[in-house]
């Protein structure tokens, strides 16, 4: 089994973070998003992995390189963003023709028994029940429930269960010889792109059978108010909390909250669901519900369901901030 994980979209909707880091590197609970993404995979077998890098993602390279330097690994350049059926066309030639796959995007936490799902005999989509299925791609079902047409932002949809970006593909040189004839015919979406659900509506056309599979939860980090929702339930769910205490000084801890390594706190409430990045500095300061960066410094400030970025310096404020990298605010 390879995982084809795409990380090289822009992730316009959580700028400016993205302006200086893939949203896939974006940390929640003391870990960047890849790396939990990363992490479930090999706990549950899977050992090769392909990479669609694009915007920023000589980053995306080094983290890979530093944090999981054994596990076997290719990269693929999307240089154009024209959507995600594009980006997984791009893999044909580094991946195994009779190879077997599965697609996880790089920037969703999905909630899912990835040991099931890859058990599975044959070809499946993770999908969710969702209250506005015309935000999604979308699959629909036969009284077997098996998956009979999926359809990508449906404007009247016939299903309300979305696909949640996790697939297995058995078949893959049928889902390769199915992107390639949209892209050779200019067959797009709305948006102008080659999306991967025409590519797998067409494998369903020349008879390919794809299981649904239902999920319990799936979290697209796409935007502040769900990175921040991601941020507090994988905190609530590790399985030990890590010693911090001889960083602190003169605090009080309202767990889950999480303090990278060589952080100080001073004369501060912190928490819940927190996470503070390394080599920060933050004093006089009451912070709940939010993510703060690496080698950034705080003094006296009150915030709640805020992003900071790393390497920023803040100063007298009580309020709810979005502040990407190397920013310096002084709000006394």
């Amino acid at each position: 089994m390879i995982a084809i994980i795409p990380v090289a979209g822009a992730g316009t909707k959580l700028r400016p973070h993205t302006y200086t880091q893939p949203k896939a590197l974006i940390p929640v609970a003391g870990k960047p998003i890849l790396g939990f993404i990363i992490d479930q995979l090999l706990e549950n077998g899977v050992r090769e992995f392909v990479f669609i890098i694009g915007y920023l993602g000589e980053k995306i390279k080094e983290y890979v390189e530093r944090d999981y330097p054994n596990i076997s690994k290719k990269y693929v350049s999307q240089e154009q963003r024209e959507g995600l059926g594009h980006a997984i066309w791009l893999a044909r030639e580094v991946l195994p023709k009779k190879s077997e796959v599965i697609i996880v995007l790089g920037d969703t936490i999905i909630d899912v028994d990835l040991k099931k799902f890859l058990s599975l005999d044959g070809s499946a989509l993770a999908v969710k029940k969702v209250m506005d299925p015309r935000k999604f791609g979308v699959a629909e079902f036969n009284d077997e429930q098996q998956i009979v047409r999926v359809v990508e932002k449906p404007s009247i949809p016939r299903s309300n269960m979305a696909l949640v970006g996790l697939y297995k593909i058995r078949e893959l040189q049928t889902l390769m010889q199915a992107l390639d004839y949209n892209i050779k015919n200019n067959i797009r979406s709305k948006k102008n792109e080659f999306t991967l659900t025409d590519g797998l509506q067409r494998m369903i056309e020349s008879g390919v059978v794809f299981q649904g599979f239902k999920v319990d939860n799936w979290y697209d980090c796409g935007q502040k108010e769900i990175l921040l929702q991601t941020n507090a339930l994988l905190l609530k769910r590790r399985k030990k909390s890590p010693s911090y205490k001889k960083n602190l000084h003169n605090c009080i801890i309202v767990e889950p909250v999480h303090i990278g390594k060589n952080s100080t706190i001073k004369n501060c409430i912190i928490g819940p669901n927190v996470t503070i990045g390394e080599n920060a500095a933050i004093c006089d300061s009451i912070i709940r519900d939010s993510i703060i960066g690496s080698y950034t410094k705080l003094n006296d400030v009150v915030l709640f369901n805020s992003i900071i970025g790393s390497d920023s310096e803040i100063w007298g404020s009580s309020q709810s901030l979005n502040i990407g990298d190397n920013t310096e605010l002084d709000l006394r």
